[in-house]
């Protein structure tokens, strides 16, 4: 079932005043992974669309990936972190169960009067996040949200197994919302889960029973993921989505300037392409560089749009975070950010062209 989240009547709209990302700074490479599994770089990227990776290494925390992701924001919204009052971290994989992660990222960015919290909500946690931002922002509670995702899945992945190593990455995204009395650039949302497919793409704790009593049986710590009813979840749902989200928005798919999707598999973005018929330069694709970075990638997308001038003041875009739950999160925004970054460094990225049809 989905929840319709669209707006109630308050004197407050949501503007969006910043983003941000961050990818560790080691990058594996498909024919690294030679190394470990029989496999090869055409063989993954054929499958997949995935060139590279990025991984954390020795200590580097979520904690750290998502502290550079929101410095980076806030370097586009030219503000400090004390402006702050509200941070909702989505992540998966947090350092620890608590404090929360959000809780953390209160300390390291300076934010004293914010309060916090943490969002597990997989592969859809960012688009929740904003959602849920976005209330507490209409309701007049707070007047300034960060909403920081971040995931670190190269420490619960199966490095021997093919045909999920060769999928994940690590990464961090952050964007910043305000307040507006006289404008509003959430324009539609919608949440959406269907539990009966949540035992298709699980990651387990580890956890033990007291010593007393019975132990627990031994499990593993790895992702699992039934990547063929995965496939059908995702090309059915997110395709819905995105017309019924555009609908309550009172547009057409042809108003959308961006669609960004959940960089999960480029088979599943070419899926959900034909399906919904946007034309492939609408798409925002980045997988080659990053895999799958869970919560990250919508952001780790847009960001890099944002940067190489496709993304542009007014531009109005689609967002679908989707995956394990089985969970969806969808919104339709228009892109209102005068990015401060843009015109003070060259973008060094060298984005690689990636077909999807």
């Amino acid at each position: 079932m989905s929840v319709n989240t669209n707006k109630p009547t308050t004197s407050f709209g949501v503007t969006i005043a910043g983003i941000g990302a961050y990818a560790p700074e080691t990058i594996i490479s498909n024919d690294d992974l030679t190394q470990l599994v029989d496999t090869s770089d055409e063989w993954i990227a054929s499958r997949t669309g995935i060139r590279q990776r990025h991984v954390v290494t020795g200590n580097q925390s979520i904690v750290d990936l998502a502290e550079n992701a929101i410095q980076d924001a806030l370097a586009s919204a030219g503000m400090d972190g004390e402006e702050v009052d509200l941070i909702i971290a989505a992540t998966s994989t947090p350092d620890t169960i608590y404090p929360a992660t959000a809780c953390q990222l209160q300390h390291r960015i300076g934010a004293s009067r914010a309060v916090g919290f943490d969002i597990a909500m997989a592969c859809s946690g960012f688009v929740y996040g904003i959602i849920t931002a976005s209330q507490f922002l209409r309701a007049g509670t707070y007047k300034t949200a960060i909403v920081v995702a971040s995931d670190i899945h190269s420490r619960y992945t199966d490095w021997s197994d093919r045909n999920t190593c060769v999928l994940f990455g690590d990464g961090a995204g952050a964007i910043i919302l305000k307040a507006d009395p006289e404008t509003d650039d959430i324009l539609a949302c919608e949440l959406g889960v269907d539990g009966s497919k949540g035992a298709e793409l699980t990651l387990h704790t580890s956890a033990q029973n007291c010593p007393l009593v019975k132990p627990r049986e031994p499990g593993n710590n790895y992702v699992y993921m039934n990547g063929r009813e995965m496939f059908k979840f995702a090309v059915n749902t997110v395709p819905m989505t995105i017309r019924s989200i555009v609908d309550k928005a009172g547009m057409t798919l042809d108003d959308l300037d961006h669609v960004v999707l959940h960089q999960a598999n480029i088979r599943i973005l070419q899926a959900m392409n034909e399906k919904m018929g946007i034309p492939e330069e609408k798409l925002i694709v980045n997988l080659q560089k990053y895999g799958n970075t869970s919560a990250a990638s919508v952001p780790l997308a847009l960001n890099e749009a944002v940067l190489d001038g496709r993304v542009k003041q007014g531009d109005v875009l689609a967002m679908c975070g989707f995956g394990a739950g089985a969970a969806w999160g969808t919104t339709v925004l228009r892109w209102s950010c005068v990015d401060q970054r843009l015109g003070k460094h060259q973008e060094t990225s060298d984005t690689q062209e990636i077909q999807l049809v």
